[in-house]
């Protein structure tokens, strides 16, 4: 027979800890940082950079294959959309989110109740489309540098996928383990990375200048098939959409706002140098893309034949490594290889990340994950599970997946843009206003544009968001009679009463408040009085719940004792739910004053299974039974768990 312990042991190293990234998590949210802790703006900026600055291993190709001889102008176009769009936008939602909440949050708190709730899970469905997306398109375009460099295209050729699904199994591998965002790594990796691009772009540019017939070809070409500048233009805006993968890394850049190090006069509610340091962080991340973004796309359109950009060539996915081995030999190349390879696995570790912090943040908080979602190793799983079948449905192919990842970066981009639109009105920033409603409508537009042209982002994200609803209303209905109180405050008049009943037998009644009138509380304790069947000389204190937001899980109680018509008893809670808040109130009665208190209920009318509905969506309906179920699960010890009457 087999022993149980090796399925505990398992059980319990797979749901070791919460989470050891981005400040070690509690609960879903970022522990906080100091102004004296953290790291330098620039240290941030490799982390977030291996995402951001990574994007140079595919963009030129996907930019060559959307826009042909337009590439350099298309590009030009994304870069002022980055410069004069995203940035701006994103440095606002820094003063916004300082704690690293992004536009979600920002976007969170316009919206409450249910509507708020589903509309924060499109947007997670969209943001994990995005992050498992980096996964799958940057461990596949690794794969590509790998297949196609010439000492092992021979050895590799044909098993692109295969190595893609495993570079994906490394990466759960690595965080089953326990992984750190090492930022030391990153700023190794980034700047390597960097100073062996600008090598490669400076030869390009030598080769362009001094082949001086490459530029005369290309502008030729241009005037032949498009005829006159405005032409061309209109032509960029039109594909602008395909290269929408060149603004991704900003939501990072964001998410990663907790590790910079700001001022020793720094607070929580205002962290000041964070702030500044992180819309340098920001701004320096975006100049230094634009300019990579810029000459790559010029080089690799000039010296690179079209052909090779095309499935099966050898650009295809790996336009920068192709000049590398071409202008710089195969030792280069190589290096360059290596360097692209680890880059881009390290963007996947870093989307992994951004993915296992991001969840914790809002699902747990509202009662839609299960508890293991709390912890790391098992939700690594299911996300690399999750990346195996992308993978496998987009046959490792990089300009398959451009589409789906364009997607997921739009639609955060365009949450973003109208959540500081939003933020700018309500402050009455009219200028800012209107500058952040047209960069919103450009992005709309764009995201717009991307859906029509290349749907597979929305089917992508349709699925996350489908599953993720899903799992959350599952695991709503799993936890629906949690103990879910998070903290219990009683101001000195409910104090009072409570200590001046203790001394007897205590006995609450569950009263929906109505008019608050003398006939209301005097007809209620005559009712209860004759429904158990109890004598006249007992005393009673009332309890009344409003509900708040039915559809938060989590939150404190704050109890308020009034006397009403100048004899009656009334202890005022305000919750989303009334049977939880009745039940917290009578386990802290219990173990404030030592004895067992009695609540009285009087049944509910109408169906058990419309009650429960109207329990699980509004946070009331079948009170009684569901406030003793809440009480059994938090209490098992019959002989200590408060009694509920009912009549």
């Amino acid at each position: 027979m087999t022993s149980p312990v090796p399925t505990s042991r398992l059980r319990a190293w797979m749901l070791e800890g919460l989470s050891d990234m981005a400040g070690h998590q509690q609960g879903g949210q970022a522990a906080p940082d100091s102004g004296h802790r953290g790291q330098r703006w620039w240290r941030v900026m490799c982390l977030t950079g291996v995402d951001y600055f990574s994007t140079l291993g595919y963009q030129p190709g996907i930019a060559a294959l959307a826009a042909g001889l337009l590439s350099p102008i298309a590009t030009i176009v994304l870069v002022v959309v980055t410069l004069a769009g995203a940035l701006p936008v994103y440095r606002r939602v820094a003063e916004e989110s300082p704690r690293g909440e992004g536009s979600i949050a920002m976007l969170e708190r316009l919206l409450s109740f249910w509507q708020g709730k589903l509309f924060v899970l499109t947007l997670l469905g969209f943001a994990a489309t995005d992050f498992l997306i980096t996964i799958t398109l940057s461990a596949a375009d690794a794969s590509t540098h790998l297949v196609e460099n010439p000492h092992l295209s021979e050895a590799l050729h044909g098993r692109q996928l295969l190595i893609t699904l495993l570079l994906v199994a490394l990466l759960g591998a690595v965080f089953m383990k326990g992984f750190l965002e090492a930022i030391g790594v990153a700023v190794a990796l980034v700047g390597v990375y960097l100073a062996l691009n600008v090598v490669v772009v400076a030869v390009g540019l030598w080769h362009v200048a001094t082949a001086g017939h490459v530029i005369t070809d290309w502008s030729n070409a241009l005037t032949t098939q498009h005829g006159n500048v405005l032409v061309m233009v209109g032509l960029a805006l039109l594909v602008f959409p395909k290269l929408a993968l060149g603004l991704s890394g900003f939501e990072t850049g964001v998410a990663v706002m907790p590790h910079v190090k700001g001022d020793p006069s720094d607070t929580e509610e205002r962290p000041a140098g964070r702030i500044r340091d992180t819309k340098k962080l920001l701004t320096t991340a975006a100049v230094i893309m634009s300019c990579f973004l810029i000459a790559t796309s010029f080089i690799t359109t000039l010296l690179i034949p079209a052909d090779e950009f095309k499935a099966g060539g050898q650009a295809n996915g790996r336009a920068l490594a192709y000049l590398a081995h071409e202008y710089l030999g195969n030792l280069f190349g190589t290096v360059y290889d290596v360097s692209t390879i680890c880059i881009l696995w390290f963007a996947g570790a870093s989307a992994m990340a951004g993915l296992l912090n991001l969840m914790p943040r809002y699902l747990p908080r509202y009662g839609m994950a299960p508890h293991w979602a709390r912890a790391v190793r098992p939700m690594v799983l299911v996300f690399t599970l999750v990346a195996f079948l992308v993978t496998w449905i987009f046959d490792a192919d990089v300009d398959a997946q451009g589409g789906a990842y364009a997607t997921g970066v739009l639609v955060l981009i365009s949450s973003a843009a109208i959540a500081v639109t939003i933020a700018a009105r309500k402050a009455r920033q009219r200028n800012w206003t209107i500058a952040f409603g047209v960069i919103s409508a450009v992005f709309l537009y764009t995201t717009v544009a991307n859906v029509v042209e290349r749907p597979d982002g929305v089917k992508i994200g349709a699925c996350f968001i489908v599953g993720i609803m899903l799992i959350s209303l599952l695991s709503r209905l799993a936890r629906a009679f949690e103990l879910r109180i998070t903290g219990i405050s009683m101001d000195a008049m409910a104090e009072r009463f409570v200590r001046d009943i203790s001394h007897r037998t205590i006995r609450f009644i569950a009263n929906e408040p109505d008019n608050r009138d003398l006939a209301e509380y005097r007809d209620k304790i005559k009712q209860i009085r004759a429904d158990n069947d109890l004598p006249i000389e007992e005393d009673f204190v009332f309890v009344e719940v409003t509900i708040s937001d039915p559809s938060e899980f989590e939150a404190g109680l704050v109890v308020r004792g009034e006397v009403l018509h100048g004899r009656y008893r009334v202890l005022t809670l305000e919750s989303s739910s009334i049977p939880n808040a009745l039940a917290a109130l009578l386990l802290h009665v219990r173990d404030t004053t030592g004895q067992r208190p009695h609540i009285y209920f009087e049944w509910t009318e109408g169906t058990p299974f419309a009650n429960f509905l109207r329990f699980f969506l509004f946070g009331q309906g079948e009170v009684a039974p569901v406030t003793r179920e809440v009480l059994r699960e938090a209490e098992p010890d019959r002989s200590r768990r408060p009694r509920v009457h009912v009549g």
